[in-house]
């Protein structure tokens, strides 16, 4: 096969800088988070807070994504004592991130009373670059394919990460490599949207889940490493296809007036409102922090 004709996968998942070994799985979502608050930043006027909300975020996130990982796949865990923490393998339910790192990030905005419906959405297109970023881990620990395809852009997996029954293959779907992509694309869709005037809070963030979701139900019906089943699909697919349709009612909701009137001002239209109060009344952000 032509080296063109297919993705090679790294032959290594790190590097050595002195004696200490980087796993390009931390690096990558050490970027994420980073860009996830660079994103944000851009989206809210005070960053301080952005940074708080990441402070608390971030590590709930891998609290809950390592919770959701043990609960639903237990057989995947290394068998040693430290198994249950060895993050650095891989093995973060997005699920379960994506709820221990909201959950984080509301107990900061409640107790700083904040807009929090307004926030979600500015926070939203981040979320997903921040995914998007995280996935490239993914390509590095040789995990997160598909089925065996011949399309030019397979990718070469090695045999010794290749799954049961499918040793004899040698390209498959680059299935993270479609989730960056559509990550990426939804992302600016909701940073557009976001600027119309159109959506009211926290729409963004409802559509945000819907789109994500819808993906990744595709995404499941292609990959092939171990999961749990039901009725023959993957148990993703599942949670995946509930929180679509979640999504889509709550952004229906919120587009009917579920919400409180006068709510319907977009992130950035938000981010100037807040910054012009804040420059006609000093004390403002003082009181949104408390």
């Amino acid at each position: 096969m032509s080296p063109f004709a297919s993705i090679p996968s790294p032959s290594s998942n790190g590097l050595y800088i002195g004696p200490f070994f980087l796993h390009a799985y931390g690096i990558a979502y050490v970027f994420a988070v980073l860009a996830a608050i660079l994103v944000t930043r851009r989206r809210w006027p005070d960053p301080q807070l952005v940074n708080e909300t990441a402070l608390w975020g971030f590590p709930a996130g891998l609290i809950g994504g390592r919770i959701y990982f043990l609960i639903t796949t237990p057989s995947q865990v290394p068998a040693h004592w430290w198994g249950p923490f060895a993050i650095w393998q891989g093995g973060l339910g997005i699920w379960g991130g994506i709820a221990g790192g909201v959950a984080g990030g509301l107990w900061v905005l409640h107790r700083r009373r904040v807009d929090i419906p307004a926030f979600m959405d500015a926070a939203a297109p981040g979320l997903l670059v921040a995914q998007a970023i995280g996935r490239i881990g993914n390509y590095f620990n040789q995990e997160l394919f598909g089925k065996p395809t011949t399309l030019p852009w397979g990718l070469e997996i090695d045999p010794a990460h290749r799954p049961p029954g499918y040793a004899h293959y040698a390209t498959f779907h680059p299935t993270f490599l479609y989730e960056i992509i559509w990550n990426l694309s939804l992302a600016g869709f909701l940073v557009w949207l976001g600027r119309t005037g159109r959506v009211r809070h926290p729409g963004l963030f409802a559509l945000y889940v819907a789109g994500y979701s819808a993906f990744r139900m595709f995404e499941e019906t292609l990959r092939i490493d171990y999961s749990n089943h039901i009725l023959g699909l993957r148990l993703n697919f599942y949670i995946a296809a509930l929180l679509c349709l979640g999504g889509l009612l709550w952004f229906a909701a919120i587009q009917t007036g579920w919400r409180r009137r006068g709510a319907s001002a977009p992130p950035v239209a938000a981010a100037e409102g807040y910054r012009s109060a804040s420059r006609s009344r000093p004390s403002r952000s003082r009181v949104t922090r408390d």
